[in-house]
């Protein structure tokens, strides 16, 4: 099944979130190999693909676990939970529709 998984920034993460970039991607690339990531990316805090020291509201994935508990271990493992760049994780069953 599917899963969105909401990261949210805490405040001031942009310096964390710089640091641990390479090791959240790698991550995000094993998802992508295995065919298991619908689609990942961050949430910017100003209307811009790059919003520079603005910095980000948060990331989103969507991707395929065998279930919630598998999604979740996956989420507590992330490098920007773990440093401190995100405040809070949420995890939640996602069904795509479209297209």
């Amino acid at each position: 099944m599917l899963y969105m998984i909401l990261g949210h920034d805490a405040p001031d993460s942009l310096p964390l979130r710089r640091e641990n970039r390479p090791a959240h991607l790698a991550r995000l690339r094993q998802l992508l190999d295995e065919g298991r990531l619908l689609l990942a990316g961050p949430r910017p805090r100003v209307d811009a693909t790059d919003p520079g020291d603005a910095g980000f509201h948060g990331s989103l994935v969507v991707a395929e676990f065998p279930d919630l508990a598998s999604a979740e271990a996956w989420a507590a493992d992330d490098p920007y939970l773990k440093c401190g760049a995100y405040a809070r994780v949420e995890v939640q069953p996602f069904v795509k529709v479209l297209p």
